[in-house]
């Protein structure tokens, strides 16, 4: 409030609900913004550049005549790798933004789950949370599709893999369910991105898990996720 005889003075932003806020030629200035949707890059390299640089995973880039379908050339086959040690090194990549190791650690999950029995998806299935979270965190919407995808391949591979995910959903979901709405109103116009935005990718994720995650899945879901409603309880 000012109290000057002649009102010529510029008010002087101050905190709220403080000393200064009582002054004369004083304004309070509203609270700072939450840029919750920022990207949080990982300050250092994972672990997976770390492993690949020094050749301790056996892959190289594939040059030959299927090079636009198969990007990682195996030195060992996939199968007889030892899953609790190089998948959750490959979902540690899922972070990675840079050209190779974001392909290499992408095409990696995609052929391990591929060739994986059911039992051994298991025995690493709580090795590969951490970095999953580590990965939905960074909130870079690239990432984050990413990270789904190989969720739900995962989820695919065996009728056992989707309950025992389903303790994790507290861990998984809080960033789903903040990105949930990023989605565009095109109208009608085309949507040439054909169902690569955040929203559609999230939306198909939590279907997926339901579907896969028992009678328990959809409680876990709409713990985390509110607005989510049931593609199987409302059809």
């Amino acid at each position: 409030m000012c109290h000057c005889p002649i009102r010529c003075c510029q008010y002087r932003p101050v905190p709220p609900f403080s000393f200064q806020s009582l002054q004369c030629c004083t304004c309070t200035y509203g609270p700072p913004r939450i840029p919750i949707y920022r990207r949080q890059l990982p300050p250092c390299r994972s672990l997976f550049r770390k492993f690949f640089l020094r050749g301790d995973i056996p892959i190289s880039r594939y040059f030959g005549p299927k090079a636009s379908q198969q990007f990682i050339k195996w030195h060992v086959p996939p199968e007889k790798l030892d899953f609790q040690r190089y998948l959750p090194l490959f979902f540690d990549g899922l972070c990675e933004t840079t050209f190779p190791y974001r392909e290499f650690a992408r095409n990696g999950i995609r052929d391990m789950i591929a060739v994986a029995k059911e039992k051994q998806l298991l025995c690493c299935l709580p090795m590969l949370i951490l970095p999953a979270k580590r990965a939905l965190n960074t909130k870079d919407p690239d990432v984050i599709i990413a990270t789904l995808r190989a969720l739900q391949q995962l989820v695919q591979a065996g009728p056992w893999i989707g309950p025992a995910l389903v303790p994790y959903y507290r861990q998984l979901l809080p960033i789903p369910n903040l990105f949930r709405d990023c989605n565009v109103n095109i109208g009608d116009q085309i949507d040439f991105q054909g169902g690569n935005r955040v929203g559609d990718v999230i939306d198909v994720t939590l279907q997926m898990l339901e579907r896969h995650g028992g009678p328990d899945a959809y409680l876990n879901i709409k713990y985390m996720v509110p607005t989510y409603e049931s593609c199987v309880l409302n059809r």
